[in-house]
């Protein structure tokens, strides 16, 4: 097991690196800040010193090698336009992403696997064939444009819950959440119910898929057989042999919440890294957007070592697998 550890860790240390000259490469062809930091009647000693001030005089290798050393100490450089530690501005808003986007997959997996254990033993059912139908939506449907119907029924027409803005916050372990407040659980209940409707969609088909996969197996029958009751065969023998591809998806839809986040953020008005990384892609604030994507970056391979682990607790076989070889 340290083994496997070790060498998960390993690689990503090798696909953080390799994403970190990608990230910095692809920010560095979007446009030049200077034409938008800079005012257009700055002299040209003027225009000199704040790009050499910005470290924008440089090549781009020796700008990205800058980087690079000061991203091992912690340090993935200053806004352009804060003139603050880049990495301290994605913290300060990072506590309302990942609230928002930790409600939204809670609300897949809650939603979802139910309704998928539903479809998936009374397919013919008309309340199955309605789920189905539901997730075809769930899929198509784009996210902004669910976000603003959600607005103009609960929030225009019905007028129960608030149309953005992340409500009155309280604090814990010295972080403002939402959730820990009547009001900003109000507001949270939009953005996570829009964040998560494609989610739901594809842990409900998976589920049911999944079910349907394995009910005609001989050992389901054998439980059966032995007098084990509906539900113990159904929470334990089907919902734990389903868990494997459930718990892929959710772990790998987590990461993916959060990246694209941007929207719901957007149409919500919440103060998370969405927001802040649209700005920041409008002023061309280098810094910002590097801290940002290598932030997702991390999300994703830490997801991945998570769910890697989480095999090994739900199939024993995996660990044997990678002990022989």
């Amino acid at each position: 097991m340290i083994v496997w550890i070790f060498r998960r860790l390993w690689q990503a240390c090798l696909v953080m690196l390799a994403m970190s000259v990608i990230v910095f490469i692809a920010t560095n062809v979007l446009g030049n800040p200077v034409d938008i930091l800079i005012s257009p009647d700055s002299t040209q000693q003027d225009r000199a010193r704040i790009i050499a001030q910005l470290g924008l005089d440089l090549p781009l290798w020796r700008q990205y090698f800058a980087f690079l050393g000061s991203a091992l100490h912690g340090n993935l450089g200053t806004s352009f336009v804060y003139s603050q530690p880049a990495i301290h501005l994605i913290f300060e808003r990072m506590p309302a992403t990942l609230e928002l986007a930790i409600c939204a997959v809670l609300l897949s997996v809650v939603i979802g696997i139910p309704l998928g254990l539903f479809a998936g033993l009374a397919p013919e059912s008309p309340l199955a064939k309605g789920t189905m139908a539901f997730s075809i939506l769930g899929f198509s449907l784009p996210t902004f444009w669910v976000g603003i119907m959600f607005i103009l029924v609960f929030s225009v027409e019905l007028g129960w819950l608030p149309t953005g803005g992340r409500g009155e916050t309280a604090a814990l372990f010295g972080i403002q959440w939402s959730f820990l407040t009547a009001d900003g659980l109000r507001h949270l209940i939009l953005p996570a119910l829009n964040l998560s409707l494609f989610n739901i969609s594809l842990v409900l088909r998976l589920t049911r898929a999944g079910v349907a996969e394995v009910l005609p197996q001989e050992y389901i029958k054998f439980a059966r057989a032995k007098g084990l009751s509906e539900t113990r065969v159904i929470f334990v023998h089907v919902l734990k042999n389903l868990m494997i591809p459930v718990v892929t998806v959710v772990g790998m839809e987590f990461g993916s919440v959060i990246a694209f986040s941007v929207v719901t953020e957007s149409i919500y008005s919440w103060p998370g890294m969405g927001k802040l990384i649209i700005d920041s892609i409008n002023s061309l604030d280098r810094p910002v957007i590097v801290a940002y994507l290598m932030v997702i970056v991390m999300v994703f391979v830490t997801t991945n070592l998570v769910v890697d682990f989480l095999y090994t607790v739900l199939d024993p076989r995996i660990r044997l697998n990678e002990g022989e070889q």
